[in-house]
């Protein structure tokens, strides 16, 4: 048996510019991300029949791999040419829907584990080109580049979106002193809303996409993606303060794209964050629930306020390894 293990990510600045019908017709996407110490675990054995015996949130045992069921492990096991006579299970830190990147993340790990599981050495970037082209081009899922690169590259990265879709990594050049603060003071609180993001995600390929575009959802992206370059030279100048302060200014560029009650509830928190010390903070991913992320550097006060409206806390750090192979 193999296990992998492929993290989940934090946005940073720049989010949804990464998705092809912006990147393709708008000049490029850019980015910044940060794997985290969450993780998708993917499990590959040898099965004892020839069948494809498949444990995530329900149990698939068939005999072809047409009849598997769920996408991802259909086409990843298309992909990777891999025959019947195995088993594939996986768990996870955090469950799906929760604006981690946990769909990218599965499919980095899982094809991570099956290259392995066919002694094949396929470097992390182009399983992330690979995991990419399952959910957007075979799937036509309404996902972007982010959640997949960051999964297998980790650590802290600016990404460089072309309009054809090449897709440049650079890790942020942090000294190790302004590294460890960083991570130090940035907290996550689950707010208990979990929902896919498809409907928010194809609402953008929409309206930023080559047929009727809508020119206040380019501008509001192009302005995210201005976001995303300042937050790159926030970091790597070192100012995490004013880092801290743009993440509230990002969480107003996705409000004003999508308002909405759960944006309101959403908002209310921030503000109560804020108030209660943080220097900002902006909801992660795309959907209308999951993580906020704050900067703050005192902890307790923001605790206590998020712990006060039934916010949990997810202790957490930064993730320099990206997908691995553990046994």
């Amino acid at each position: 048996m193999l296990i992998t293990r492929t993290p989940l990510r934090i946005s940073l600045g720049g989010g949804g510019t990464d998705l092809p019908s912006y990147y393709a017709h708008h000049g490029g996407g850019f980015l910044v991300t940060a794997a985290i110490t969450k993780y998708v675990y993917i499990a590959v054995h040898e099965n004892f029949v020839d069948r494809y015996l498949l444990k995530y949130s329900r149990i698939e045992d068939v005999a072809a791999l047409d009849e598997v069921a769920h996408p991802l492990i259909r086409e990843a096991l298309r992909l990777t040419d891999t025959p019947a006579r195995i088993e594939i299970s996986s768990m996870a830190d955090i469950p799906a829907g929760t604006g981690l990147g946990s769909s990218g993340t599965f499919a980095v790990g899982l094809l991570k584990g099956l290259h392995a599981y066919g002694h094949r050495h396929v470097a992390n970037a182009e399983i992330a080109e690979q995991a990419c082209r399952i959910e957007i081009d075979i799937l036509g899922e309404p996902v972007g580049k982010q959640d997949q690169y960051a999964a297998a590259i980790g650590g802290l990265i600016a990404m460089a979106i072309e309009p054809d879709g090449t897709v440049t990594t650079t890790p942020l050049a942090l000294t190790p002193a302004v590294r460890e603060e960083f991570s130090d003071h940035l907290m996550l609180f689950y707010t208990g809303v979990q929902r896919s993001a498809s409907a928010e995600l194809r609402e953008l390929a929409t309206t930023t996409g080559p047929g009727t575009p809508s020119p206040s959802m380019v501008r509001n992206l192009t302005d995210v993606r201005d976001a995303g370059h300042a937050a790159a030279a926030t970091l790597t100048a070192g100012d995490l303060d004013r880092f801290g302060q743009m993440l509230t200014e990002q969480w107003r560029l996705k409000y004003d794209r999508a308002p909405s009650a759960i944006h309101d509830q959403v908002d209310d928190w921030i503000r109560a964050g804020i108030a209660a010390g943080a220097h900002g903070g902006k909801l992660v991913g795309a959907g209308g629930g999951g993580f906020l992320l704050f900067y703050a550097h005192s902890k307790p006060p923001l605790r206590a306020a998020m712990r006060d409206r039934g916010l949990r806390e997810v202790p957490f750090t930064i993730d320099y390894l990206g997908s691995t192979v553990l046994t």
